[in-house]
């Protein structure tokens, strides 16, 4: 079949015209009257349908009113202006192929449905409203995270999936591996990994960024954008253990160039979804969340807040608020205290910067008090932490000494280790996940519902 139909999207923004025009779609709702029927037609391009007249002069009208929600079909005709509310055009079918039927099993009535149901049936989800309306914002979102970089002269560059490191140092990574598991090749009685395929352990990567730095310290502005995986057994909506990773680097940029660049970013995206997504936009705001437009609309417009890590411990302590978790200099910050930051102090986006050395991975900078690293964490209302970032480490004796406290054997790193050898520079970078700023950006409150097909603990179906 031919695949040259125009999409609903340009229909509905077209003028009336003389000329037949194609579309195909899936059918929303069919209603019948004495002469004709009306069909809802949708194929996902934007949250409008078209309406469809089938006069009961077509050959196979009898086999179109038997079309119920679901079914495929392909129609040509003429658009002619609409007589009902709500719609500038409809079509006036001249012909119409039934693709695929659709029986009364079909779960997406014209209902509501509960997001829990819908994950159940994340592989029809797609075909209702709010997701369509979450996916193509979705596309968006990554269409214009290459836009800002492009248009600030970084390179996209591709890091590995596979990865012998462990980037974050906090182990929870998934194994790759062809060893027959209920035969494993042994030496000394421990299993002999230089028989793995890669002849060493490997993992999936939880962070490109280590690579992305020796091509930044080459390039000079780089940024990753891929999966990266997790292997944390957290169920909380903010957790999942496959996720998407934007990681820009830069070299001969110290952490204030870095907070910069990041909190640009956040400002960039919201603003490009809020251009080019109006109508899902609207719909998060009148069915996900009221308060959505007036808060992104609120980060766009102001200046981020920057407070280093000891006054935010400082604030928290003396707020008089009752936190779930404790609050005390040394550990790390939870959700409910960077939205109490956001939300409650700040009352606009933070960024925290300036961390115990303790709490934070063995590649960021040691400050001059040699108590602090130069990381920072940016927080937006609604989410807490956003972007986690950092200036790099980029002397060689004190990033040998960092691993040696995060007891790490410096041999395992020779390759980054080398950056520093061979024209160290100071450089930094951040990570933004896609996911939380996509459930920032449309309100919608749970990961599981931004991913197309979540991966949490116990929860591979699709």
């Amino acid at each position: 079949m031919t695949q040259l139909s125009t999409p609903i999207k340009d229909a509905l923004q077209s003028a009336a015209s003389t000329d037949a025009i194609q579309v195909q779609g899936w059918v929303r709702t069919r209603r019948d009257s004495k002469d004709f029927s009306f069909i809802e037609l949708n194929d996902g391009s934007c949250l409008r349908s078209l309406q469809i007249i089938a006069k009961n002069t077509l050959p196979n009208y009898a086999d179109v009113q038997r079309l119920t929600t679901g079914a495929s079909i392909s129609v040509r005709g003429a658009l002619v202006p609409s007589q009902g509310k709500g719609q500038k055009w409809e079509l006036v079918a001249d012909k119409i192929d039934i693709v695929g039927g659709a029986d009364d099993s079909y779960p997406l009535q014209k209902k509501g449905h509960t997001p829990e149901f819908l994950r159940e049936i994340a592989h029809l989800r797609p075909r209702s409203n709010l997701f369509g309306c979450v996916f193509r914002v979705r596309s968006r979102l990554a269409f214009a995270v290459h836009d800002f970089f492009q248009e600030r002269g970084f390179l996209y560059v591709h890091t590995p999936i596979i990865t012998g490191s462990d980037c974050e140092g906090a182990g929870e990574l998934f194994r790759v591996s062809t060893i027959d598991i209920k035969n494993p090749p042994r030496k000394n009685g421990d299993i002999d990994y230089a028989q793995d395929f890669f002849a060493r352990q490997t993992y999936l990567t939880v962070s490109g960024q280590l690579e992305a730095e020796a091509l930044a310290l080459a390039l000079s502005k780089v940024y990753t954008f891929g999966p990266t995986f997790r292997a944390e057994n957290s169920n909380t909506s903010r957790h999942a253990s496959e996720f998407w990773m934007i990681e820009p680097e830069m070299a001969f940029c110290d952490l204030n160039g870095n907070m910069d660049l990041a909190e640009e970013l956040v400002k960039y995206l919201i603003a490009d979804v809020r251009k080019h997504c109006p109508e899902e936009m609207e719909l998060f705001a009148k069915f996900v969340d009221k308060e959505l437009l007036g808060r992104l609309d609120f980060v766009v417009e102001r200046p981020f807040q920057r407070i280093t890590y000891s006054d935010a411990v400082d604030l928290l302590t003396k707020s008089g608020e009752k936190f779930e978790f404790p609050i005390d200099y040394g550990l790390n910050l939870q959700s409910e205290h960077e939205r109490w930051l956001t939300e409650k102090h700040f009352k606009c986006p933070v960024t925290v910067f300036n961390f115990p050395k303790e709490i934070k991975p063995f590649y960021m900078r040691l400050n001059d008090d040699g108590k602090t690293v130069a990381a920072m964490d940016l927080l937006v209302p609604g989410i807490g932490e956003i972007v986690g970032g950092s200036q790099r480490e980029e002397r060689l004796e004190v990033l040998e000494e960092n691993m040696r406290r995060h007891k790490m054997d410096p041999a395992d790193y020779k390759w980054y280790l080398d950056l520093r050898r061979y024209g160290t520079v100071p450089h930094s970078g951040f990570g933004l996940g896609f996911e939380r700023m996509l459930m920032f950006i449309t309100g919608v409150p749970n990961i599981r519902d931004v991913l197309p097909f979540a991966r949490t603990p116990g929860s591979a179906e699709f």
